[in-house]
């Protein structure tokens, strides 16, 4: 892909990862090192905590689709762009499409804003469902932002998202 200018300094595109049929999608803001190094989504030790907030509701890695509103590592893990996001929209479209997840987990303000096309911060948008086409969108902290941010305030939030992700997730999985 040579859609924007975030080509130019990958190693490789980071596509996504698990289940394709999966029913919960779950959608970070870009790759970081690890993963541009890798090829894989959550790799790192945000990845590491993403396996354990995800495990803390009786849900695995395995049984869920991961990746990124872009596929190329911004450089110095800086925000996408808008017209990096705009140039990845249609990749990421085509697989909420094909996977038809009833249920996305969106990790922080970038990806929240971009999928729900607002400006609305993270802070406000979190704790409740937001419609998404077929799908319900719960938005709740980056795992990055949690490990830069190690007060019990955010952590609590960040379950109470997961929790009600996992209520979403179940009840659409129940028909």
């Amino acid at each position: 892909c040579r859609l924007c200018k975030l080509c130019e300094a990958r190693n490789t595109i980071v596509f996504g990862s698990g289940n394709p049929r999966a029913g919960l999608i779950v959608i970070g803001e870009g790759p970081g090192a690890d993963e541009d190094a890798q090829g894989l989504p959550f790799v790192g030790r945000a990845g590491q905590l993403l396996t354990r907030m995800l495990e803390s509701v009786q849900i695995s890695r395995d049984e869920v689709y991961i990746t990124n509103t872009v596929k190329c590592r911004p450089p110095s893990n800086r925000n996408p762009e808008p017209d990096e996001l705009a140039a990845c929209a249609p990749v990421l479209a085509a697989q909420l499409a094909t996977i038809g997840a009833k249920v996305v987990l969106a990790l922080g303000s970038v990806a929240t804003q971009a999928l729900l096309r607002t400006k609305e911060p993270i802070g406000k948008l979190r704790g409740r469902l937001h419609p998404f086409g077929s799908a319900v969108l719960i938005p709740t902290f980056r795992p990055a932002f949690l490990l830069r941010n190690p007060g019990q305030e955010y952590k609590r939030m960040a379950w109470e998202d997961l929790k009600l992700a996992r209520r979403e997730y179940d009840r659409h999985r129940a028909g």
